[in-house]
């Protein structure tokens, strides 16, 4: 091996995800994660090994790459991990490829241009259901026949690392019929992964769910921040607004579907029959293991959930399919995600909204304090990775600190 790679590493020989960094000596770039290490995309090119114009990888963003397309993108791929595990290809005794990721900043991998949030795990949605409607009928009628999404804000997603201040907005006081303005009481964050637009498509355009694919670039783990109290009075009769676009954190290495092949998984059964556009074959759900960690300002991380995205009831392929069935076109670098990932026991549930069921089931911490919701100063670590036998295909993490409000 060119390069060590620890054991149980995210970042290993079976995964080669894509992200933009940038060091002290270098400007943001290009580049995949190895182990420990980023491999330099930009300086491999210089080596002329690439069949393609590799302006592309001096861009602020992937966008240009990805245009390529699969068939160029993959090969990126395959030809790194065979470099890496030949000592004698062209990236040996060539230290000065990598750089550690500990002396690297990383930056957005894409220009999300839109962003759409789903709301596909039936365990959140049920629970949501029965916390603010129904304990007898928590699904609204249209959930179990389309996978219910609304359009987010795009520009207020931001790269892992950087803190995020609390919202302020409206809410209405118990037994009030007059609302008022202050910095959000109830902060939450949502356990979600995206998915990224890898083709354009035209207007009047739709993609199917054989087709979907094709158009998916590869996955990253998302934090869709909540203000709960600010949804609760706003979202009748139009959905989140200001209680969700304020911001969004994104993992900043793209795993690519190549890497995750080996994890995919029988999603849940879906009854009623869906509609035949949404109908699919083969195995659409991936096995990718979840996990949420909080970190007080000045105390010691306590990991509050852990999840699954196999969990999901709407699959990925149903989700671009139904996005574009009435024509809607899409673009390179837009993100699409899941929707909070719940499963069925309670250490599962994907938000604090459902792990402390709405304030009246505190979390305790390691340092003996408790969260109804999310406390500034407050650090939230989501970290996610698949294994089957011996491959491990990681995501690293998206972590971010929450700030008093402005």
């Amino acid at each position: 091996m060119i390069i060590h790679i620890p054991e149980n590493s995210d970042f290993s020989i079976h995964n080669i995800p894509f992200g933009i960094f940038s060091t002290k000596d270098r400007s943001p770039r290009a580049g995949v994660a190895v182990g420990d290490h980023i491999l330099d995309l930009v300086a491999v090119a210089e080596l002329d090994v690439f069949n393609f114009n590799t302006a592309v990888l001096e861009r602020e963003d992937l966008n240009d790459f990805i245009s390529l397309g699969k068939e160029i993108t993959s090969k990126v791929r395959t030809d790194i991990q065979s470099w890496l595990q030949d000592d004698n290809s062209i990236l040996a005794g060539k230290p000065e490829l990598f750089v550690k990721q500990s002396e690297a900043q990383m930056h957005m991998p894409v220009c999300v241009g839109d962003y759409t949030d789903f709301y596909s795990s039936i365990e959140h949605a049920t629970n949501v259901g029965k916390m603010f409607r129904d304990p007898e009928n928590a699904l609204l009628p249209n959930w179990k026949h389309i996978p219910v999404g609304y359009h987010g804000r795009a520009s207020s997603i931001v790269v892992s690392g950087q803190p995020i201040h609390r919202p302020k907005g409206q809410t209405l006081p118990k037994d009030s019929n007059t609302p008022v303005f202050g910095p959000s009481q109830r902060l939450d964050f949502e356990l979600e992964m995206g998915f990224v637009v890898g083709k354009n498509t035209a207007m009047g355009d739709t993609v199917t769910t054989k087709d979907a694919e094709d158009y998916i670039f590869g996955m990253v783990l998302f934090n869709d921040w909540s203000a709960r109290d600010i949804q609760k009075w706003e979202y009748v009769p139009l959905g989140p607004f200001l209680a969700k676009n304020f911001a969004s954190s994104v993992s900043p290495w793209i795993v690519t579907l190549d890497a995750l092949e080996p994890f995919r998984t029988a999603g849940p059964k879906q009854e009623p029959k869906v509609l035949p556009y949404l109908e699919y074959e083969g195995d659409k759900n991936l096995d990718i293991n979840l996990e949420v960690a909080i970190t007080p300002d000045s105390g010691e991380e306590t990991t509050v959930c852990h999840s699954n995205f196999k969990y999901m009831y709407w699959n990925m392929a149903q989700q671009l399919a139904h996005h574009t069935v009435n024509g809607c076109n899409v673009h390179i670098g837009d993100m699409m995600a899941s929707g909070t990932i719940s499963g069925k026991d309670e250490n599962s549930y994907g938000s604090m909204l459902e792990l402390a069921w709405m304030g009246t089931k505190p979390v305790k911490m390691k340092d003996g304090s408790e969260r109804k919701f999310i406390n500034d100063g407050d650090t939230v670590t989501m970290r996610g990775f698949a294994q089957k036998d011996a491959i491990r295909v990681g995501f690293g993490e998206v972590s971010t600190k929450v700030l008093p409000a402005k």
